[in-house]
């Protein structure tokens, strides 16, 4: 087989960021039309995510937010997006490239779109993410582990994490963004 030096594995990926891009400047534009929301998963420690260190010392390599009820302040431009949303009723801005994302998933309409995001490798320091000023002089940085490889320590890690967020949140009615793992939506 001859070797792809056009890479169309890359094109296709940034051609679906576009998709992505798209529909977030058309929901920042005009809001969400009908019963339309998305779960988007991105890597925490991706170059260029902004995120309180608070949110990244509990989601160390990656989370899923939900754009649907609770959201404010959504700026898209070529590059990402920003958006303001509510962690256990603090609010918090984030800051997300769209090289960063792992998943776009609208389950209105069962869409999902899945990027090859590769994690960055060796210790997380302060010159490959960024955090906010005024929360990284309140909490001190957890330093980071080795991470074990496996895609099924990963799940078990994830559905943990969903599972003791579940029991520290009160149950509260269409308030704040929900962290959610997209295994429960991924076909087996």
């Amino acid at each position: 087989m001859a070797e792809d030096r056009i890479r169309y594995d890359i094109l296709a990926q940034d051609a679906l960021r576009g998709v992505m891009r798209k529909v977030l400047t058309e929901v920042a534009r005009t809001g969400l039309p009908g019963e339309h929301h998305f779960f988007i998963t991105f890597l925490t420690h991706a170059p260029g995510v902004r995120v309180s260190s608070r949110l990244r010392e509990r989601y160390p390599e990656q989370m899923t937010i939900v754009l649907q009820y609770q959201y404010w302040d959504l700026k898209v431009s070529e590059t990402g997006f920003e958006v303001g949303l509510s962690f256990a009723d603090v609010p918090e801005m984030l800051s997300v490239p769209f090289s960063a994302v792992r998943g776009f998933y609208d389950p209105s309409v069962n869409f999902e779109l899945e990027f090859d995001v590769k994690p960055e490798q060796g210790e997380h320091s302060a010159d490959i993410t960024e955090v906010y000023p005024e929360e990284a002089a309140e909490e001190p940085q957890k330093p980071a582990t080795k991470k074990k490889p496996a895609k099924k320590a990963r799940k078990e890690k994830a559905e943990a994490e969903n599972a003791s967020e579940q029991e520290e949140a009160p149950a509260s009615e269409g308030k704040g963004a929900e962290v959610v793992s997209l295994d429960a939506f991924r076909k087996k």
